[in-house]
């Protein structure tokens, strides 16, 4: 029998911070928690994250940058900024905006991915909403790339 109380295993924490940054958050090790364990869990944190998860975060930060490259084309052919935020920070410095439109989008796919198995409503997961993000992003390309064929035409 194994004499260990209640207290002495939860001191054995194998996640615990060593000194001041824990292995696992610097990535210098890797856990082994890649899905929920328990069906009832509201909130669940993995340690290894999958492939379509990590691609989706990707693609929604590059279709970003593409999405403000093609604004600042439209915006060159004559087009107008609808969104009065970003048209202020375009107005200020495009390269402001760039930075500012870029963090924002990193920052928030970021969190996403860190929650993408937590519960939103009762039955919507975050992972959800990072596919639905980068759908709507697809179409919001695929809407520029069509302004652009009208204010520039192709020979």
């Amino acid at each position: 029998m194994n004499n260990i109380g209640t207290s002495d295993r939860r001191a054995l924490e194998r996640r615990s911070p060593i000194g001041l940054f824990c292995p696992y958050q610097l990535g210098i090790k890797n856990g082994r928690r890649g899905s929920v364990r328990r069906a009832e869990a509201n909130v669940a944190y993995v340690d290894n994250y999958a492939w379509h998860i990590g691609f989706c975060c990707l693609a929604i930060v590059l279709l970003s940058a593409t999405d403000a490259f093609l604004t600042l084309n439209i915006l060159a052919g004559g087009g107008v900024e609808l969104n009065e935020f970003m048209a202020v920070l375009i107005e200020n410095d495009t390269q402001e905006f760039v930075m500012f439109k870029l963090a924002l989008t990193s920052l928030a796919a970021i969190f996403l991915v860190i929650h993408h198995e937590a519960r939103i409503m009762t039955r919507f997961r975050c992972k959800y909403l990072l596919y639905a993000i980068l759908t709507g992003y697809l179409c919001l390309i695929g809407y520029e790339l069509t302004l652009l064929n009208f204010i520039i035409p192709v020979s």
